[in-house]
């Protein structure tokens, strides 16, 4: 396989309060259909609040075998969390690739601000960043 550098993702909403699975190696399709991401190289992830007030946004990365299941993130699977005022972006960028392999998933969990606002509602947009195999 060759390494594709190509968009991992089209812009992913997320609505708060959840927790949204939106990248599986080995099943998700890359934008513009490109293949199924294999072996990830994640480099970064921009997350920008859309929403009218205050909410939480958190990154999680799960191993391949492991699920992040009943719709609660585990907190030991944490790799990010920030609170994002309405309009606010947040970049999270990585000085060397996290590797994700077969099965490995990332998870994104909009919710309650630990700064006020209810998080019901608010939009996050997701974009991820980094480069795949192609299968």
């Amino acid at each position: 396989m060759a390494l594709k550098r190509t968009k991992l993702l089209g812009i992913q909403n997320v609505t708060g309060i959840n927790t949204v699975g939106i990248l599986t190696v080995g099943v998700t399709q890359t934008a513009g259909g490109v293949g199924i991401a294999s072996t990830t190289f994640l480099r970064g992830v921009v997350m920008h609040n859309t929403g009218l007030s205050t909410c939480q946004a958190s990154l999680y990365i799960y191993d391949d075998g492991e699920s992040e299941g009943s719709g609660a993130a585990i907190t030991t699977r944490r790799i990010a969390r920030v609170d994002l005022n309405s309009n606010e972006t947040f970049f999270f960028e990585t000085p060397y690739p996290i590797t994700m392999t077969d099965g490995s998933q990332l998870f994104v969990e909009v919710g309650v601000s630990g700064n006020g606002g209810t998080g019901i509602g608010s939009m996050v947009n997701v974009q991820v960043l980094g480069d795949t195999d192609i299968v």
